[in-house]
């Protein structure tokens, strides 16, 4: 495991209780309602065959919905043991092992290591890590043709849930933090790096995005 201070955080936040507590939610509702939103517009232009990379996936919701849906195979980075640990017991349930690759560790600090794929997403994931700008940079070289996105709106609200959130993790003496980033940075850092705006969504606490890469036809 390629272990960073924040990512040792996120490993001791997001354990073995949280794993299984997320996993029995999904199993029995199945995704959030901005990973529905996400997934949805991503299943329009087709999913068989292609290539995920799924960056902090967590239990791998977003990796076994596209395994369903056609895709060829799927690889979820995440730095919390736990959460790949529920990941890969969810996919030998759905009998998707074979075509599902878990990575342990820091995905910026991996990024030179993992291929490529047809389609990278950060679910609620740009908001757990501290530098934005190196984050989506890696994400974005990853993609091939599509580059799916949740994160929270900077309205003067969620910015004051992030911060007492925080106060709270201080409290409990956890290194984990949250991060409430520019909407309009998040989006110039995509542009920059050559996709257009396929599909979005703006809720009340989260924005949910597709980008597509700007040579690809879908």
């Amino acid at each position: 495991m390629s272990c960073t201070a924040h990512c040792c955080a996120a490993n001791a936040q997001f354990d073995a209780r949280v794993a299984k507590r997320d996993l029995k939610s999904y199993r029995r509702k199945g995704p959030s309602r901005e990973t529905s939103l996400l997934l949805t517009a991503m299943r329009q232009g087709g999913v068989t065959g292609l290539s995920v990379l799924d960056i902090g996936g967590g239990i791998g919701t977003i990796a076994h919905e596209l395994l369903a849906a056609g895709a060829g195979q799927a690889t979820v980075v995440d730095a919390s043991a736990a959460y790949l640990t529920a990941a890969r017991e969810e996919a030998e349930r759905r009998q998707s092992s074979a075509r599902l690759h878990l990575i342990s560790g820091d995905f910026t600090s991996l990024a030179p290591d993992i291929d490529n794929a047809d389609i990278v997403t950060l679910d609620k994931v740009v908001c757990c890590f501290p530098d934005m700008e190196r984050l989506l940079g890696a994400s974005t070289a990853h993609a091939e043709r599509l580059l799916g996105v949740v994160y929270p709106r900077d309205a003067w609200w969620v910015r004051l849930v992030g911060r007492l959130t925080n106060a709270m993790f201080a409290l409990k003496r956890s290194a984990f933090r949250i991060y409430i980033f520019s909407n309009a940075d998040i989006d110039n850092t995509i542009r920059r790096a050559g996709f257009t705006l396929r599909f979005q969504r703006r809720g009340v606490p989260w924005v949910v995005a597709l980008y597509e890469r700007s040579s690809v036809t879908m």
